[in-house]
Parts: structure tokens; C-alpha cells; sequence
């Protein structure tokens, strides 16, 4: 609100990776090796998981194609990026590399995941569901010393992530040595919930300050066109992780969240906060996260290869 307003509002790079740091350690601390196991037998829904977020990003595509395909400076290219499930500056690097509209790619993806954000958290606790299906860390007790390796343990796996050029490395890295650090039972520390706190504040800074002044004026149509889409596949959603939670037998809320079309941090901060399923659900944005980064420019190539065959053909 306060960066719409004109506010000169930032979110200073090293907070935001802070941030992004505490979730991915906390959420990292959640794998022991019973969660594993179990984990292990959701393998399936998983890569259903994946085809579900592929799908629904191409039929979001379609939408937006059908509705500002003749508009100035709107691609293919433009539509198929700010339609796919990924990170926002992922898709938007992507956009770029096929001339897309990097500025309507970033807007579409900010606006999804503030809508998801702030819709679903508040649905689910309103339906009373908090607390429907709690998980509990590994260790729930602050050693000093063990924080103290954990710290630099997992900024290690940050510095190695972002070494290695791989995408949100301030919450990858981290997370994967917390799974490590966890599921060997290496009893560390707990990560203090003030910590984990203030990881959530400079993510909810860091989201908030991309809404400037012009970014409604910049595109209006555009930005509804995104929220009636978002708004969808956010139902849509719902009823497919409905579905595989009668199939899996575990608690809906969670295969909601799961399969939200939302980001692994907010997803994975809802679950935590809400005491639903957090490996489950982290495991599944993980996945699908991978999965999209991975396969969007793929599947872009496959696309404009069907529009050549279909134009070669009229």
C-alpha cells in the first residue's frame, strides 16, 4: 500500500535473501527420516503434481493470448511466460530471452502470488483448518552452539547454489542442507522463531514493494485478465488437491496448499504457520518449482514448433 501510495519503499537485497535464508532452513528441519519414507510413497502424486502446474499454466496462456494477442508489444512469447507456475525473475529472464515483455511477465507473476498470498491463508483459516495436520520439526530446542553450525552450514549451501547459478539459491541451498542435516539426525538446533519471524516480514517487504505507482495504470486490462486467471486456477487447484488428498488419504488442506499455484516460500510459510503438512507441502512446490524451471522453455519451443506446422499447413 504504502509503495502504490508513492512511498519511496525498497527491499534491500541482502534482507530479502535473509529472508529467504530462514524459510528455506526451517523448512529444511521439518524432513526427518520417517517424513522421507513417507514422502517416498507420494511419488506419484508428485509427478501428477507437476502435470497438473504444466497444464494449468498452458491453459492460462490461452487465456491471455485469447484476450490481448492483438495488443501492442503482447507475443506469444509475453503470454507464455507470465502464464507458467514459476518464479517471477525466472520467467521473466526467460521472457527476455524470447522477446517477451518483461514488464507484463513480472506484473503478472507479482500479482498471482500476492492474490494467492493473501486469499488462501485467510480462507482456510476461516474454515477453521488450522492445526488439521500438524508436523513438528526435528528439534524444538536452541542449542548455541548447533545453531551456530547450522548458520553456516546452510549459508554454505547457499554460496554453493548461487556458485553454481541455480535459480533462488537463498532458499534452495538452504533447504536441502537443513533435509540433509535432518534426515541423517544430526541434532543441531532449532532455528528461534523470532528468526523465522522476521524471515517472513522481509519476503512480505520484498513482494509488497513491486506494486509502484504506475503498475496498475501501466496495463489494466492485463492485470484483470491475470486476477480473473489466478482466481481459477486457484478454484481449480482446490479441487485437484480435493482429489488427491481422497486418493492419498491425507488431510485436504494440505494437498491445497501442495498444489496452490503460489511460490515454495509463501506456500511452504502458510503451511508452516497453519499446521499443515509442511514436507508435504514443501515437497511439492519444491518439485513442481524444478520441474517448470526446467521445462517452460522446452515446452515454449514445442509450442512455436505446432504454430509453425499449423501456419505451414493454411
Amino acid at each position: 500500500a504504502a509503495s502504490i501510495a508513492g512511498l519511496p519503499m525498497v527491499a534491500p537485497a541482502p534482507l530479502r535473501d535473509s529472508g529467504q535464508w530462514a524459510i528455506g532452513t526451517s523448512l529444511g528441519l521439518y524432513f526427518t527420516p520417517a517424513v522421507i519414507a513417507v514422502l517416498a510413497g507420494l511419488l506419484p502424486a508428485l509427478a501428477l503434481g507437476v502435470v497438473w502446474s504444466l497444464l494449468m499454466g498452458y491453459g492460462f496462456y490461452r487465456l491471455l493470448w485469447w484476450r490481448h494477442g492483438d495488443e501492442p508489444g503482447v507475443n506469444r512469447g509475453t503470454a507464455f511466460f507470465a502464464a507458467s507456475i514459476g518464479g517471477a525473475s525466472e520467467m521473466a529472464l526467460l521472457a527476455e530471452r524470447h522477446d517477451g515483455r518483461v514488464d507484463r511477465v513480472a506484473a503478472a507473476h507479482s500479482l498471482r502470488i500476492v492474490l494467492v498470498v493473501v486469499a488462501i491463508p485467510f480462507v482456510l483459516q476461516a474454515l477453521g483448518v488450522r492445526g488439521a495436520d500438524p508436523a513438528l520439526p526435528a528439534m524444538t530446542e536452541v542449542r548455541p552452539g548447533g545453531l551456530a553450525l547450522l548458520v553456516v552450514l546452510t549459508l554454505a549451501g547457499a554460496a554453493l547454489m548461487r556458485r553454481l547459478g541455480l535459480p533462488t539459491p537463498w532458499v534452495v541451498g538452504p533447504l536441502v542442507v537443513g533435509i540433509l542435516v535432518t534426515a541423517f539426525e544430526l541434532q543441531l538446533s532449532a532455528l528461534p522463531r523470532v528468526i523465522t519471524n522476521f524471515g517472513q516480514l522481509f519476503i512480505g517487504v520484498a513482494l509488497g514493494v513491486r506494486f509502484t505507482p504506475g503498475f496498475a495504470r501501466a496495463a489494466p486490462r492485463w492485470l484483470v485478465t491475470v486476477a480473473v486467471g489466478t482466481l481459477a486456477m486457484m478454484a481449480a487447484s482446490a479441487g485437484f488437491g480435493g482429489l488427491l488428498a481422497l486418493w492419498l488419504g491425507l488431510h485436504p488442506a494440505t494437498l491445497i496448499l501442495a498444489t496452490a499455484p503460489g511460490g515454495i516460500a509463501e506456500m511452504s510459510i502458510t503451511a508452516k504457520v497453519l499446521q499443515l503438512g509442511v514436507p508435504v507441502v514443501t515437497a511439492f512446490q519444491l518439485v513442481r518449482y524444478l520441474a517448470v524451471l526446467l521445462l517452460t522453455a522446452p515446452l515454449f519451443r514445442l509450442e512455436q514448433a505446432r504454430l509453425g506446422r499449423s501456419a505451414g499447413r493454411a
